[in-house]
């Protein structure tokens, strides 16, 4: 029954370090920066605790499963491009939609609607899920806008995102404020931009 229950223990370990791993923006976005760490902690522990466990059923017991999903778990966590592939699946799958919200910027059927700051846009209601917080932050160069689309807001200068570029001029790497570290081609003019 113990082995079995440490063999539970590894599988759901391990699948809270990879849900983790898939989901911790969308986490952070709900619950913020600093009450995530907490959470990284509490998971990590019992990682680390269970890979312990597991090792020590290893040396003693000859059975190599739990130690084998820990460690598998272990070369996914540290190899697998996690933050990349979701920020891929989420530039593909909301693509049109972002363009949509681009198009009405153009058209002026968006425009900023914030008291205090008249770069930022506050998304209705059926497209705040296309920027983190759901604002986005325009430029204006003579008629055209570049748009900013928020997939990860930090602290002050510390924020990422999806920027549609009209001209499919990349960004450069003082624009909407930041000190862009990456900038990276996704298509046709749009790029992937982090500041931090």
């Amino acid at each position: 029954m113990k082995k079995n229950r440490l063999l539970f223990l590894a599988f759901i370990s391990s699948a809270l370090v990879i849900f983790m791993e898939f989901t911790q923006w969308k986490i952070i976005d709900i619950v913020t920066e600093f009450l995530m760490v907490p959470i990284w902690i509490f998971v990590f522990v019992l990682f680390a605790i269970i890979t312990v466990r597991a090792i020590i059923h290893l040396v003693k017991n000859r059975d190599w499963k739990p130690f084998a999903i820990q460690f598998m778990t272990l070369l996914l966590w540290i190899f697998f491009p996690f933050t990349q592939v979701v920020l891929d699946v989420d530039f593909k799958v909301n693509k049109a939609e972002r363009e949509e919200v681009v198009r009405m910027v153009e058209n002026g059927e968006l425009k900023p609607n914030l008291l205090n700051d008249q770069s930022f846009i506050r998304l209705p209601k059926e497209n705040k899920h296309l920027s983190k917080g759901g604002e986005i932050m325009i430029e204006k160069n003579n008629d055209d806008y570049t748009i900013f689309f928020f997939t990860f807001r930090g602290i002050s200068d510390n924020f990422s995102g999806f920027v549609y570029s009209p001209n499919d001029q990349r960004p450069s790497k003082h624009d909407f404020s930041g000190d862009f570290k990456e900038i990276k081609r996704l298509d046709k003019n749009w790029f992937w931009v982090g500041s931090y």
